[in-house]
């Protein structure tokens, strides 16, 4: 019995190990990707620009037509925006001309890849990821870290920042 519970254990410790070398590789090229924020720190006036890719891989760049970008931070405020979203029509974002940006450079690498990334990719939408600190911190206000933020856009110039915390204050900000 001793030997079959130490044989277990031995094949436990070694497929953990093949999970954890196969999910702890990142496959995000930073040379493929950038953003841009004149001037930084992101306010109103500031000209923003970015090449983000999704959570497909897909490269996204800023498009002058896009009015509204929905920024998160944290974990939670991510979930708010992800429900919300999902009970939205398929083609919510492209219909509001708005993009949705998530920031997971704080995840560790075998957690995004073997939990968030295949979360992610169920979405109905596009996800644009973050996966750089200095990016992150060209538009994250540290006050409002845990807050949904909706930029206001007109032709890549930011107009307005508003921060929320719910569902039913992000379609307020949106319709």
């Amino acid at each position: 019995m001793k030997k079959i519970i130490l044989s277990l254990l031995a094949l436990i410790v070694i497929a953990g190990g093949i999970f954890a070398a196969i999910n702890a590789k990142s496959n995000y090229d930073s040379s493929k990707y950038s953003a841009s924020v004149e001037p930084a720190p992101l306010k109103v006036g500031s000209k923003v620009d970015f090449t983000l890719p999704d959570q497909f891989d897909k490269s996204h760049t800023l498009e002058a037509g896009t009015s509204k970008l929905i920024m998160t931070f944290a974990k939670a405020s991510s979930h708010v925006v992800r429900n919300f979203l999902k009970e939205q029509p398929a083609d919510f974002l492209l219909t509001h001309e708005a993009e949705y940006v998530a920031d997971i450079h704080p995840m560790p690498t075998i957690i995004r890849n073997a939990f968030a990334m295949p979360d992610l990719r169920k979405s109905r939408y596009p996800v644009l990821l973050i996966y750089e600190e200095k990016i992150a911190n060209m538009f994250k206000n540290p006050s409002h870290e845990e807050d949904i933020m909706i930029v206001t856009l007109e032709n890549k110039t930011v107009k307005a920042i508003d921060f929320v915390k719910d569902a039913k204050a992000l379609k307020e900000k949106l319709h």
